[in-house]
């Protein structure tokens, strides 16, 4: 079995740093969107706009979101699902501005800006799998299905 704790490890870091994911909810297509995250796990935050397609939908209810993540150097894959919803509480903004966000707008207060907050609940990690190395481990006579299970997990990732 996948040793899940050190994949979420992986995620949460791999997330803080890069912080560049895919996202979408109910009815809306995945759109990248810069992440923001706090003592390395959830929730994980998103300004954007109100006219956003994400915020126009999340801003009656809250909905399934679904957020993707793909390492850079592709040592690390994600899908998680959770929950997406609008955020207004000011004090989450304070704490999380600061001058990339407020390049995008006028100021805190702006009419245009959206906080959204999702509460990650479960996914999928994987951990690259590389062809290469698969191909040499056949070579040797090692079974390269077998050394990947251990970089695959199904975690869940709310409190």
């Amino acid at each position: 079995m996948a040793n899940k704790t050190d994949l979420k490890r992986k995620f949460w870091d791999l997330l803080e740093k890069e912080r560049t994911v895919m996202l979408a909810c109910t009815g809306v297509y995945p759109r990248p969107m810069t992440a923001m995250v706090e003592n390395g796990r959830g929730p994980v935050w998103f300004f954007t706009a109100r006219h956003n397609d994400l915020a126009q939908a999340t801003s009656r209810r809250a909905q399934q979101g679904l957020l993707v993540l793909t390492a850079k150097d592709h040592a690390l894959f994600a899908t998680v699902g959770g929950s997406l919803r609008e955020d207004t509480d000011p004090a989450v903004i304070d704490r999380l501005w600061n001058p990339f966000v407020a390049a995008w707008y006028k100021g805190k207060d702006d009419p245009e800006l959206r906080l959204l907050r999702f509460e990650p609940d479960a996914g999928e990690l994987w951990e690259n799998g590389s062809s290469i190395v698969a191909g040499a481990k056949m070579l040797l006579g090692i079974d390269p299905k077998r050394a990947y299970k251990d970089k695959v997990a199904k975690v869940k990732l709310g409190r």
